[in-house]
């Protein structure tokens, strides 16, 4: 039987750029006609039981397919948060993960209903997306400006599968200016629901959280972010008008644009401590900027 952990795991959970199962090396040529070689990162399904429900199979990188189907299911309100998770398996041959739980489950109504979202890879959510979000008051936490510009940095900066090879989105859970876990996956929902999977694993609350991510705020990251109890989310990238419409509705702070510098929030300003200032933090260098600091 398997019962979430009282504290957090020492040190911080950050990806693995040098993993062999992630990347792939392939051959090429540029755009003078040179022959190149560069590092790919790999994409394979991954289809999530619950019970012995088939509920979606998802596309994905394949690091933390456990923390993948906790998350993902989290999510989706098919697991209560006083569920007693009775065994996870995974069968890395045939690239399946069943989780077991001692409630008796059952959810074809809602797997029939589901959402294709703007997530990259194709984010799922199944039944109405609002779910959850009705009553939901988020903690009045307070933010630190210093902690942000200190997480950008130190997010910018650390050894990433983006770095490696692109192409991919990360998110990061931190507390403070402290990084906790860092998910990277081929669709920034994924490593949102690898956060959520590793949060329900270890009985981590979302009260004193800040969710960081690569990718757009839109409302399914919104709705994401408030149904694991976490008040900000913060990104380089920028906004969807439902999603800050969402934020403004539960109470959550918004951060996004955020390079160098620079940020704007769109919802729960409140919450912000302009304890920093901006003149003194410095640019980000060329060799960290994202994707998203493109994105308008």
């Amino acid at each position: 039987m398997i019962k979430p952990q009282p504290h957090s795991p020492a040190p911080a959970l950050l990806p693995d750029p040098a993993h062999p199962r992630l990347t792939r090396r392939i051959g090429g040529t540029d755009h003078t006609g040179a022959p190149v070689e560069i590092s790919v990162v790999e994409e394979r399904p991954l289809t999530i039981f619950l019970n012995a429900q088939e509920i979606v199979t998802a596309m994905t990188i394949g690091d933390y397919p456990e923390y993948l189907a906790l998350g993902f299911l989290r999510n989706q309100g098919m697991l209560h948060a006083d569920d007693v998770i009775t065994g996870i398996d995974y069968d890395e041959e045939i690239e399946t993960v069943v989780v077991r739980t001692d409630r008796r489950t059952s959810y074809e109504e809602k797997v029939k209903k589901k959402t294709r979202t703007s997530g990259c890879a194709v984010g799922t959510v199944f039944g109405d997306m609002m779910e959850g979000l009705a009553g939901l008051t988020l903690p009045p936490a307070e933010l630190r400006t210093s902690w942000l510009y200190a997480l950008a940095r130190a997010i910018n900066t650390t050894p990433s599968l983006y770095l490696e090879a692109g192409a991919i989105h990360g998110s990061v859970l931190c507390r403070g200016d402290e990084i906790l876990v860092y998910m990277e996956d081929v669709g920034r929902h994924n490593a949102v629901d690898k956060i959520a999977g590793w949060m329900f694993r270890h009985g981590e609350g979302g009260a004193d959280k800040i969710l960081y991510t690569t990718g757009r705020l839109t409302s399914e990251m919104v709705i994401k972010t408030a149904q694991m109890g976490i008040p900000v989310l913060a990104s380089r990238s920028g906004f969807t008008a439902w999603g800050v419409e969402i934020a403004q509705q539960v109470g959550l702070t918004l951060i996004g644009r955020m390079r160098g510098q620079r940020f704007v929030c769109l919802a729960g300003e409140e919450r912000l401590i302009r304890d920093a200032d901006p003149a003194l933090v410095g640019d980000e260098s060329t060799r960290h900027r994202r994707k998203g600091a493109m994105d308008a």
